[in-house]
């Protein structure tokens, strides 16, 4: 499956758009990784252990969208956004959303 975040697929036809597709993510985050991440913080330099999790988050929100586009006969998805949001103390949501397209094979 073509997924991709531009609108067009160049020397590709779009033949059927068949409507927005989106997958959703709520992940909580362990008290222990909270303070080694803090500690990061205070010191500077990269949180390894929160860039895990915003991949891990990323990853399964693309696979449940993609997953949702397949029940819809779809062989692709153009327009992809991703967001991320803190919901609450330690609760992160990954979002990805895009438009499900039949592709001229």
């Amino acid at each position: 499956m073509i997924v991709t975040t531009t609108n067009t697929l160049q020397g590709l036809e779009i033949e059927q758009y068949l409507g927005i597709v989106s997958g959703e993510v709520i992940l909580g985050a362990n008290v222990v990784r909270d303070f080694l991440a803090g500690i990061t913080d205070i010191i500077g330099g990269r949180s390894g252990a929160y860039e895990s999790k915003l991949a891990e988050g990323r990853e399964l929100a693309l696979q449940e969208m993609k997953e949702k586009a397949r029940r819809l006969g779809a062989n692709g998805v153009i327009g992809v956004d991703l967001d991320f949001e803190t919901l609450r103390e330690g609760m992160m949501i990954c979002v990805a959303t895009g438009t499900a397209v039949k592709i001229k094979e």
